[in-house]
């Protein structure tokens, strides 16, 4: 049973992280007579401003997350983001709070190491080569150990933050420094990971769902320092790849448990395909599928949560995504070239709402169907380049 919002009964949802995935998500929520609260650590976030109502704290601070949770009572705990107390989320479900897909799946994969060694170590999937380190000596021991050229991440960050690739031996002290910079919550270990010439790589969106899993078509993607910039599907891609890829999703994702859609990258080199991270969340390469299925990324994920049922998914177009950046810091912004951008056949504009900006910051994204997805790239492109962020 599905309650009404703000009345006694509702069903609530409460969103630990309110940025512009989870913005999607409450939409999509409120879609379904769901109460919704969106939490994050400042006020006016994306989700903030469709949710009901907010909380602004420090997601870290377990104190303060405490008061939330009691507070609000919540039906679903539905983390969007990394900078969260996952430990204490622990504790949460086994208080009988139910957290989204589970907790330990939320505490597993916000830790590189964790979900690295889930994935490796205890489910045998093919991974890039790794170590970790904790001091600069073992760090430039380890890349010696991997060897050159090899990735080098905080196991606990987002959008690409602190990654970085290590090509020579000028780069090795440089990458620890900004691996340690970009690391989010409590995580105080690098990983160091073997660099995979692959040929491409893909997200795979899997739905844990009552009636099983499903998957999206693939998903593929570029990425400049660990952060998504265009996406687009279907990846054209071998069967035997594709069914490689959708055993080990679902083989990661069985592990977890819980019910939600999750992320899954993987590198593929010919029909060889490596796991390389998860999300138990939508997906920022995902955004493209607001106009390439028939149901969204974030619908999948508010349907899954719901217990409601998952129907055949379908590519209703070829279509690609593409991301709009801020070019400089400003307490106040507007864009300019809106108009421009939806004169693209084909294109659809999402300008997120974030409060404020930073060069790099990621403010809205472009979206294209077309024929083909050569075609579809071009007009997301064409389109996000008409886009330009402004201080007001």
């Amino acid at each position: 049973m599905i309650g009404t919002p703000l009345k006694q009964g509702a069903t609530k949802i409460l969103m630990l992280g309110s940025g512009e995935l989870g913005k999607e998500v409450v939409i999509e929520a409120q879609r379904f007579g769901i109460e919704v609260v969106a939490v994050d650590r400042y006020a006016d976030a994306p989700a903030m401003q469709v949710a009901h109502r907010s909380h602004v704290i420090d997601m870290l601070d377990r104190e303060a997350l405490s008061r939330v949770i009691n507070e609000e009572k919540p039906d679903f705990i539905v983390p969007e983001i990394e900078a969260i107390d996952t430990e204490y989320l622990l504790e949460l479900e086994r208080e009988g709070f139910n957290v989204i897909p589970t907790a330990r799946a939320t505490n597993l994969t916000m830790n590189r190491e964790g979900i690295r060694r889930l994935a490796a170590e205890e489910l045998g999937l093919p991974t890039a080569r790794y170590l970790f380190a904790t001091t600069l000596d073992e760090f430039r021991s380890g890349v010696q150990e991997i060897g050159l050229p090899c990735v080098v991440k905080p196991i606990m960050s987002s959008s690409g933050k602190g990654q970085s690739t290590v090509r020579g031996k000028d780069d090795i002290d440089r990458a620890w420094e900004y691996a340690r910079a970009g690391a989010r919550g409590t995580g105080d270990k690098v990983i160091i990971e073997e660099f995979i010439p692959f040929d491409y790589e893909i997200t795979l969106l899997t739905v844990r769902h009552a009636s099983g899993t499903s998957y999206c078509p693939p998903i593929g993607h570029v990425q400049e320092g660990g952060d998504y910039q265009e996406s687009w599907q279907p990846m054209a891609m071998a069967a035997a790849a594709l069914s490689e890829a959708q055993r080990q999703a679902k083989t990661v994702t069985d592990a977890l448990g819980g019910a939600g859609l999750f992320g899954v990258e993987f590198f593929i080199k010919g029909d060889a395909v490596y796991f390389s991270e998860i999300s138990p969340r939508p997906h920022d390469t995902g955004m493209v599928t607001m106009v390439s299925q028939n149901m969204s990324e974030f619908e999948l994920h508010v349907r899954a949560i719901l217990g409601l049922p998952v129907p055949e998914i379908e590519l209703l177009s070829p279509a690609a995504s593409h991301v709009v950046l801020a070019a400089e810091q400003s307490e106040n912004v507007g864009f300019t070239g809106v108009e421009e951008a939806l004169n693209v056949p084909g294109s659809k504009v999402r300008l997120f709402g974030k409060p404020d900006t930073r060069p790099g910051r990621r403010m809205a994204v472009a979206l294209a169907v077309a024929g083909d997805v050569d075609e579809a790239r071009k007009r997301a492109e064409q389109a996000a380049s008409a886009i330009k962020v402004v201080p007001r």
